[in-house]
């Protein structure tokens, strides 16, 4: 659903724009429709970040059969460049709250529609912020072990090791099998 949903926005308000959606979380308003807090490359590698407002319109398909049905509008709301995001502030990290404040020249109050949520877009503002901008985004309040990548922790050398135990394991095991002669 949501990569369907990512194709969508992406086809039909960032490509027109010569944008590339990178990442988009559903976050809670008090209007009573579809929010998405959405993040996007220009072909000049800027970043954005952008609250898009989701709501249904009836259309009409044919006079002949006089069907109509609903389809999805999106619209900007909000934008803001990365490189102007002073602080992310994840509010308490010891709790499960969906909620994190932006700090632009004004703090933008938002809360996602889950804690996961809310992670998987500070993982998302980090990376691009390590690639596209100048400065690392500072970050208040999150629990790290959760916006470090995993890939840190990996080693190649393990898999080195591991696929030897694996191999000599295999080979006990078809040893066993042959019969003694």
């Amino acid at each position: 659903m949501s990569s369907l949903l990512k194709e969508e926005l992406q086809k039909r308000l960032f490509w027109p724009e010569g944008q590339t959606l990178k990442d988009f979380i559903e976050i809670e308003e008090p209007v009573q429709c579809r929010h998405f807090l959405c993040v996007s490359v220009s072909k000049n590698k800027e970043v954005q970040l952008s609250v898009v407002q989701c709501r249904k319109r009836q259309t009409s398909h044919t006079k002949k059969t006089k069907q109509s049905f609903l389809l999805d509008s999106y619209k900007k709301i909000e934008v803001w460049h990365l490189q102007d995001l002073a602080l992310l502030d994840g509010r308490n990290p010891e709790i499960d709250d969906p909620c994190f404040l932006m700090h632009f020249t004004t703090i933008r109050f938002v809360r996602a529609v889950s804690c996961a949520a809310k992670y998987s877009l500070a993982r998302s503002l980090v990376a691009l912020s390590s690639s596209h901008c100048q400065s690392p985004l500072t970050l208040k309040n999150f629990d790290q072990n959760y916006i470090q990548s995993s890939n840190n922790y990996f080693d190649y050398g393990d898999c080195v090791v591991l696929t030897r135990i694996c191999f000599y394991a295999l080979n006990l095991v078809w040893l066993s099998m042959c019969p003694a002669g």
